[in-house]
């Protein structure tokens, strides 16, 4: 029988009467919203060290340094170095032998008179789990979607509060912590699109398996990391940038991928408005790419990421089906330019208006949408399955009624034909590599990069058998 869910107040209360957990809470740029909760439950001496709040800049910058960004990532480990460095010096003598120390930090832009977006935020937890040992951390980001200034301060103390509660009550189950972040909350007042455990609470967490759950549990609608495996928030990583992405299974990214990919960046730095140096490429998977069955195989995945990591590529999770979703979401994140690297298959779905009858607009508002910053979409041929003819962007075989449509795309470089690809990689499906190395057929290896191959002989990915 499952243990019924604490509401806010007897998470704190519980907190505030264990005194075996004590430590520091500091809040810039949202009211003391996390430790107003621990007063006002009562206690808190129990738990509550010290709280504190630094609003104007210079003091900030005379307690934690100086930095470029407020609301940062740098700010919150600049915070729990500082704060959690104290609780060790002043009280780790004292109480160290029988106490477990924390220190709790948040930095947030929250809704104003001056801040009519929407707020965002990081917070974070450093703390112990046995007296004296190294300490473990949480940090995370949050987009705060309330429609007034007040719910986001309630929604930021509520998730503080969980942080903590969850920190050190769920660390042993990474995938409780996350959904217990949401205890009193839902989805419509936040969003949270980036997590990182480490620490040895946490040394057998796969930070990119957390990436994947954040978008599968619905807590946000993409999630990323990076060549080295190391999770970043979207927004940070994007900034700025000039994006290309492809979108595939990469189950396991074959000769054509990386063809593919190769070719559609080049022709986007050949573009006259990108700057190669301000380049990001992205190997998008959507939650539809990863479901087997009904269900997400969890070790599938790992393996898909292994090897886009190892490739060097930044992978991008994401429950955006529609491409103008897609769009609309790189859009909310850089005003560089945006390019995709698709194949024809692809690109004939993209006009199949099943997808946009949910839009009062149908096709043409998705299209605008989707090209309404210039995106451009960069089209790998394919062979025609029962003639074995090269269909292209510029023969496409598109419905009579939505050819005009398809012209005026095509005709104002939207929509851009692939001509370096190597034909002979067309032939090449990743469900044949993939059918070919679970029986053994060794001509798989000839179907995938080198590097492909060694990765998956060597680590037997994907039930690989020699």
């Amino acid at each position: 029988m499952q243990n019924p869910e604490l509401d806010t107040h007897q998470k704190a209360l519980s907190l505030n009467l264990d005194t075996s957990k004590y430590g520091t809470i500091a809040e810039i740029g949202a009211g003391q919203e996390t430790a107003r909760w621990f007063f006002k439950v009562g206690g808190a001496a129990g738990s509550i060290a010290k709280a504190m709040s630094a609003y104007d800049m210079q003091v900030s910058d005379a307690i934690y340094g100086t930095c470029s960004r407020y609301v940062s990532r740098d700010r919150l480990q600049a915070m729990l170095n500082h704060e959690y460095g104290l609780v060790l010096e002043r009280l780790g003598e004292r109480r160290g032998p029988e106490s477990t120390f924390f220190a709790f930090a948040n930095t947030v832009a929250a809704r104003s008179f001056t801040q009519r977006g929407q707020g965002h935020g990081w917070l974070g937890i450093r703390f112990q789990t046995s007296p004296q040992e190294d300490a473990s951390q949480i940090d995370l980001h949050v987009v705060l979607k309330g429609r007034e200034a007040v719910q986001d301060q309630e929604t930021l103390g509520v998730l503080g509060v969980n942080l903590i509660y969850g920190a050190y009550h769920l660390h042993q189950d990474p995938d409780a912590l996350l959904m217990s972040l949401l205890d009193r909350l839902n989805k419509d007042l936040l969003e949270i699109d980036m997590i990182d455990f480490y620490g040895p609470a946490f040394s057998k967490v796969d930070n990119r398996l957390m990436a994947l759950r954040l978008v599968q549990k619905g807590l946000s609608s993409a999630a990323m990391f990076r060549a080295d495996g190391k999770v970043v928030q979207p927004a940070d990583a994007l900034y700025k940038k000039a994006v290309l992405v492809e979108r595939s299974r990469f189950r396991p990214p074959t000769h054509l991928n990386m063809n593919l990919l190769d070719s559609a960046y080049q022709a986007f730095c050949n573009e006259p408005d990108v700057n190669s140096d301000e380049v990001i490429v992205l190997s998008e998977m959507t939650l539809h790419n990863l479901v087997e069955g009904e269900n997400i195989d969890v070790q599938d995945f790992l393996h898909r990421a292994e090897i886009l990591c190892a490739l060097g590529k930044n992978v991008l999770i994401s429950d955006y089906g529609a491409f103008y979703r897609l769009a609309q979401y790189l859009y909310q994140h850089t005003s560089k330019p945006i390019g995709v690297a698709l194949g024809v298959p692809t690109l004939i779905e993209i006009f199949n208006e099943k997808y946009y009858e949910d839009l009062q607009g149908g096709i043409l508002e998705s299209f605008g949408r989707m090209f309404r910053n210039a995106m451009r979409m960069y089209v790998c041929p394919a062979l025609d399955a029962d003639s074995g003819e090269l269909i292209t962007a510029e023969n496409l075989p598109i419905p009579q009624h939505l050819q005009h449509l398809y012209i005026h795309l095509l005709g104002n470089g939207y929509i851009k034909p692939l001509d370096s690809i190597d034909q002979a990689c067309l032939r090449i499906f990743s469900h044949d590599v993939l059918a070919k190395i679970r029986n053994g057929d060794l001509s798989w290896e000839q179907m995938v990069p080198d590097k492909v191959a060694k990765i998956i002989r060597n680590k037997r990915l994907f039930n690989c058998r020699g």
